[in-house]
C-alpha cells in the first residue's frame, strides 16, 4: 500500500523531532539565561544609581535623575519597575542584602551565637555598614532618606517590604535558632523573635536619624543600651 505524502511528512517529522530533545532544551536554556543576565544587568544599574543618588537626599531621587545617571531610557525603566516605590523597595532589598552579607563576614569567627547576635544588633544600630557599602564612609543624607522611605513603605507596601527585609531577618533567625540548639537562647519561634529584634532596632534607628542633631543620642552608647535590652529578652 502506498503511504500518502502527508503521512510521509508526519513520519519524517516524528523521527527528526522526538518528544524529548536535549539539544533544543539546552539551546532554549542558553537563550533564556543570556536574556536574563542582560535584563538583570540593567536592573542593577538602575538600583545602584538610585542608591547613590539618595546620598544627596530623598528629594533628589526621581525617575528622571536615575535615567540621567544610567543613560537608560524610560521604556527600559518601566520594563523593570512599576514606578518609584517599586524602585525604592529594590534599593532597600539591595542595601539590606549588602548589610546581611557584611554582617555574616563580621561574625564568622565568633563561636557563641549570643555574641554573634550582639554584633549584628550593634552594627544595625550604628547603621553605617547597613547603609553604605564602604565602611568608614560618611552616610551623608542617605540614612535619613532610607528611614523615611522604610516607614512610608511599611504602610503602603507592607508585604513587599517584608520581602526586602528577608536577608536580615533570615540572618537573625538563623543565629537565634542556633543559639536555641546550643542553649544560650531561650526556646521560642526564631522567626518571630528575629522580627521583634529588628523592629525594635529599626524603629529606634529611624527615630535617631530623623531627629534634630541636638536630640540625637551617642550611637555607640545607644547600641550598647539596646543590646542589654535585647539580651535580657532572648538569653536562656
Amino acid at each position: 500500500m502506498t503511504v500518502p505524502m502527508s503521512d510521509k511528512l508526519a513520519i519524517d517529522k516524528s523521527v527528526l523531532n522526538p518528544k524529548k530533545s536535549g539539544w533544543e532544551d539546552r539551546s532554549v536554556e542558553r537563550v533564556v539565561a543570556s536574556g536574563r543576565d542582560s535584563l538583570l544587568e540593567r536592573s542593577r544599574r538602575l538600583v545602584e544609581a538610585a542608591y547613590e543618588i539618595l546620598d544627596q537626599g530623598l528629594e533628589e531621587l526621581t525617575i528622571r535623575s536615575v535615567l540621567r545617571e544610567t543613560g537608560l531610557s524610560r521604556r527600559v525603566f518601566y520594563e523593570r519597575f512599576s514606578g518609584k516605590d517599586d524602585l525604592m523597595l529594590a534599593v532597600l532589598e539591595y542595601t539590606l542584602g549588602m548589610a546581611a552579607q557584611h554582617y555574616r563576614e563580621q561574625i564568622g569567627h565568633l563561636a557563641n551565637p549570643l555574641e554573634r547576635i550582639r554584633v549584628i544588633v550593634k552594627l544595625l544600630v550604628l547603621g553605617r555598614e547597613a547603609l553604605d557599602s564602604v565602611p568608614g564612609k560618611v552616610e551623608g543624607r542617605r540614612g535619613a532618606a532610607m528611614s523615611r522611605e522604610h516607614l512610608r513603605l511599611a504602610e503602603s507596601s507592607p508585604d513587599e517590604l517584608q520581602l526586602a527585609l528577608e536577608p536580615l531577618l533570615s540572618l537573625l533567625s538563623d543565629e537565634l535558632a542556633e543559639g536555641m540548639i546550643k542553649g544560650s537562647i531561650r526556646q521560642d519561634d526564631s522567626r518571630r523573635m528575629a522580627r521583634l529584634i529588628y523592629n525594635l532596632v529599626s524603629t529606634t534607628v529611624h527615630t535617631e536619624l530623623l531627629a534634630s542633631e541636638a536630640l540625637r543620642s551617642d550611637r555607640e552608647r545607644l547600641a550598647d543600651d539596646i543590646w542589654v535590652f535585647c539580651r535580657g529578652a532572648i538569653a536562656a
